[in-house]
């Protein structure tokens, strides 16, 4: 598998069905398909090959709180030094004109 080109994802996403279509479509060289000659297992049986493919939804990240917070954190780092600045700014602007 780390020799394929296009990765093991390619060759991974391809499990467990017949990816003849798949190969087909990429268009591959003449050279893997003197290659596939090598890597041959056998022929599918087509009783075991699923009429439909149940569709599996990627799977989300849960919420974390943790990571929440680590961004109020940096906004907060960001905001509050602005804040003084501008209160400082405000403070002398204001004190000079009197």
């Amino acid at each position: 598998m780390e020799d394929h080109p296009g990765g093991d994802e390619v060759l991974l996403s391809a499990t467990g069905k017949d990816a003849t279509n798949d190969f087909e479509d990429v268009g591959h060289s003449d050279s893997a398909r003197e290659m596939m000659d090598k890597y041959y297992i056998g022929e599918i049986d087509p009783s075991t090959v699923p009429l439909k493919r149940t569709y599996v939804p990627p799977q989300q990240s849960q919420y974390n709180p943790d990571k929440t917070s680590e961004f109020v954190i940096k906004i907060l780092q960001f905001l509050v030094p602005l804040l003084i600045l501008g209160l400082a700014f405000v403070v002398r602007n204001y004190t000079k004109k009197e």
